[in-house]
């Protein structure tokens, strides 16, 4: 793999623990049949596996690399609903890792059952770990002000900023965003994590910000010498740009979620959500919006409880 950049630089660096990061190559040589390991390596070469986003496999492959080191070599017809649950619970301590250990073997375990590798889905019935958790912290208008202060117009700060806050695109559809995608005053992406086409109107802050730049030669962010940034590089250079702005807690995913806060306050329906931010099945949008309906109504009503 390619590396950009100068070598010794932050974004050669970053660049160095993306890669690093990524998928692992299969291990030399065949393995065993009937082995876990060779049911992921079949997995590997399904259609399957290929439909999943980028980011999904990453996430994914790090987890077989471990589960390979202790279990590779076992029969797979062996595995059943204890030993998933036994993996789910070893885990405990951090519940989103045992979710996604949980989520890895369930994608490799319904694909084997559909191709009869296996008679029974051994995942089946279990249950993920709770998170208790409320996710990636939602900026306040506070905070959006405070970073504003910090990283005025004209920086690339504010300019990946703006990018997020004025499309509520994820960080991975972010750093892809650039001119040959707008017609029209209309941005046109197709999103990574769920195929969903999006069609965005560049909003007039957006534009002001766009304008002042600084811009990428092919993406609107880009890194000092106006190269794309990987995703993950992004991230670790936004929360970078977070923590001198004084908000150390707050991340691109959670402007995200300020964004779809800001536009159900304003009155978004589900679908408006939707339409916007690429969700399906009206759960996610409906977060948004019932809390917002809430608060207004709760606005509206505050006064019926003095007495008349």
């Amino acid at each position: 793999m390619r590396l950009p950049d100068e070598y010794g630089t932050d974004e050669f660096w970053n660049a160095y623990r993306a890669a690093m990061a990524g998928p692992a190559p299969p291990a030399p040589g065949k393995a065993k049949g009937g082995t876990l390991r060779w049911l992921l390596e079949e997995y590997r070469r399904s259609s399957e596996w290929a439909s999943l986003a980028n980011a999904t496999r990453r996430q994914r492959e790090n987890i077989y690399k471990h589960v390979m080191e202790g279990a590779g070599s076992e029969p797979f017809a062996d595995i059943d609903r204890a030993t998933i649950a036994a993996g789910r619970d070893r885990r405990k301590d951090t519940p989103a890792a045992a979710r996604n250990f949980l989520e890895a073997m369930r994608g490799l375990f319904r694909w084997a059952l559909e191709t009869g590798h296996v008679a029974a889905d051994p995942t089946a019935g279990i249950k993920s770990a709770k998170l208790r958790t409320d996710g990636f912290h939602a900026w306040t208008e506070a905070e959006i002000a405070q970073y504003e202060a910090r990283w005025p117009l004209g920086t690339r700060e504010r300019l990946a900023f703006d990018v997020l806050l004025y499309t509520g695109l994820r960080r991975g559809d972010a750093v892809r965003a650039g001119p040959a995608m707008v017609a029209g005053g209309i941005l046109s992406i197709r999103t990574e994590k769920t195929g969903r086409d999006l069609s965005l109107p560049i909003l007039a802050a957006l534009r002001a910000s766009l304008e002042a730049g600084p811009i990428g030669t092919s993406t609107w962010i880009a890194g000092e010498r106006r190269k794309p940034l990987t995703k993950e590089s992004f991230g670790t250079w936004f929360k970078i740009a977070c923590k001198a702005a004084g908000l150390p807690h707050c991340s691109a995913h959670g402007l995200r979620k300020a964004g779809a806060t800001r536009a159900a306050n304003s009155g978004a329906t589900v679908a408006q959500l939707e339409a916007i931010f690429g969700w399906d099945g009206g759960g996610m949008a409906s977060l948004y919006t019932r809390k917002a309906d809430r608060e207004r109504l709760a606005r509206e009503a505050m006064d019926k409880l003095e007495k008349r």
